[in-house]
């Protein structure tokens, strides 16, 4: 590993007398309450950051697994500068599996005063590569590489903070022309924000994190890359976002409006937010038991209290044992469940998804009502559609409880979230966002996916999907999938270990 000295820092609580502490304070209806709006369009979400940065006065605090720098990546990342210019404090904290070739745009961002740039369990070589040349890279080390950071944060002035499932990426911002993601943030103030400022913390000073100039250097001075970094973010080679709309699916206008007003239109209730120990991959196993201090055991415990009806979205559905054996309790006690997955059309995983296949047919056994997200149907959505011919898959990590409690966060319900990954989730009590979310995920639901049902004869699946005339079309094969694609995942399935997945 790499030779690095700890330096630690720790969150600035919130102030008050900043704008965002200021009106993040002034409507909070009881101290231990926190403040949601969830943010179900991309471009929403986007802007909701830059707002965020803009207008900060103090500090940034930014955690993301995938900060790629495309024209979104390269927007935002201006933006965090452009804070860093004014004074304000920016710590910037990135898993390293997807930084190849992108050391020099972090390299010249930690060049501004006011930065700061730290790699999560960072490859040793082979920077410029791609993941397979970099694991290729770290023969010997292919136990540690393969944890990887997987949490999803951002906080403003320890006053407002973005959670949930979307990297820094066009596609997770609806700005790819190939494919873009359906997903939910969560916008929040209030009691969360100083546990979130811990679980930031947590991770920014501990072992696997290192200085990114313990990890790659330039060639460059840093006033060379400085101005590497003013052309590359600039106009030309970085254009805006499209404008925004008026309102999104839910009715609300850009975060802007409401910060310009002073007054934030938001859900209120009781929350708490966990995330696991940065630890947490090097103590486990693969396929170990699930530490009961880990996103994926607390994620559990609240679907556990399920007494009437289960809604859950995750982009891979790979249970387990340990939900088979949850979904089985729900189910014997009477709960209905209602889950919603990627179509092997849609997944970007076609591994995972072969994972999936396996538990598909016992889940339809139980009784669960099984959607698959198609990725035809999403083009033709008229409601969530800002698609165009886009490829749509879905992302969102998110679950309803007996439509009072709901779940955000950046975990999949799999193998690799429970004992591999670190995540970050959010538990919320509030009947207003828990009716809120269900209108997003039935928009998707209904518009977007076909429902999964055991065939007549009792042997595999059927997939039905509602046309816009009303009649339904059954499908007796994977849909929006081709020949080459079944067969490949036919082939796979028997040889792919659940606990990589």
């Amino acid at each position: 590993m790499i030779d690095r000295e700890p330096i630690t820092s720790t969150a600035i609580p919130l102030a008050k007398k900043t704008t965002l502490g200021r009106i993040a304070s002034a409507y909070q209806p009881a101290p231990d309450h926190s403040g949601f709006r969830l943010m179900p369009l991309g471009t929403f979400s986007l802007d909701t950051r830059i707002q965020l940065a803009r207008r900060a006065q103090v500090s940034l605090d930014v955690q993301y697994y995938h900060f790629e720098m495309d024209e979104t990546g390269r927007w935002l990342l201006r933006a965090l500068r452009d804070a860093a210019n004014r004074g304000v404090r920016v710590r910037l904290l990135i898993d390293d599996f997807y930084t190849g070739g992108q050391d020099e745009y972090f390299l010249a961002f930690a060049a501004h005063k006011n930065v700061e740039v730290r790699i999560f369990n960072p490859f040793c070589c082979w920077r410029e590569g791609g993941q397979a040349e970099r694991f290729i890279g770290s023969i010997g080390e292919w136990g540690r590489v393969n944890h990887r950071m997987h949490n999803k944060l951002f906080i403003a002035d320890g006053a407002m903070a973005v959670i949930g499932g979307r990297n820094v990426a066009n596609e997770y911002f609806l700005r790819s022309t190939g494919e873009n993601f359906i997903d939910v943030d969560a916008f929040a103030v209030g009691f969360v924000l100083p546990p979130l400022q811990e679980l930031f913390d947590r991770y920014w000073n501990s072992d696997p994190v290192y200085p990114i100039h313990a990890v790659t250097r330039s060639r460059s001075s840093d006033a060379e890359l400085r101005a590497w970094f003013e052309e590359r973010t600039g106009a030309i080679h970085t254009p805006p976002p499209p404008p925004l709309p008026s309102n999104d699916v839910l009715g609300y206008g850009p975060i802007a409006e409401d910060l310009d007003g002073g007054r934030l239109g938001l859900h209120w209730g009781y929350a708490y937010v966990f995330a696991d120990h940065p630890d947490k991959p090097f103590d486990g196993e693969a396929g170990g038991e699930l530490l009961d201090t880990s996103v994926t055991y607390n994620a559990f415990e609240a679907l556990r209290k399920t007494t009437k009806e289960l809604v859950l979205s995750s982009p891979y559905l790979v249970p387990g044992k340990v939900g088979m054996d949850l979904f089985k309790e729900l189910r014997d006690r009477g709960a209905k469940i209602t889950l919603m997955t990627n179509s092997l059309g849609s997944t970007d995983e076609p591994i995972v998804h072969a994972g999936y296949t396996l538990y598909r047919e016992p889940m339809l056994e139980l009784g669960i009502d099984l959607y698959e997200i198609s990725s035809s149907r999403v083009k033709r959505n008229r409601r969530m559609n800002l698609f165009g011919a886009s490829l749509g898959r879905l992302h969102a990590k998110t679950a309803v409880i007996d439509r009072k409690t709901l779940f955000v966060g950046s975990m999949n319900l799999d193998p690799r979230s429970a004992t591999i990954n670190t995540e970050l989730g959010a538990v919320i009590e509030s009947p207003e966002l828990a009716r809120e979310l269900l209108r997003v995920i039935d928009i998707d639901r209904l518009q977007s996916a076909y429902r999964v049902r055991l065939s007549a004869s009792g042997n595999g699946c059927e997939w039905l999907s509602m046309e816009l005339d009303d009649s339904v079309v059954v499908l007796t094969e994977e849909p929006d999938s081709s020949t080459w694609q079944r067969f490949k995942l036919w082939m796979l399935s028997p040889f792919i270990p659940e606990s990589l997945l």
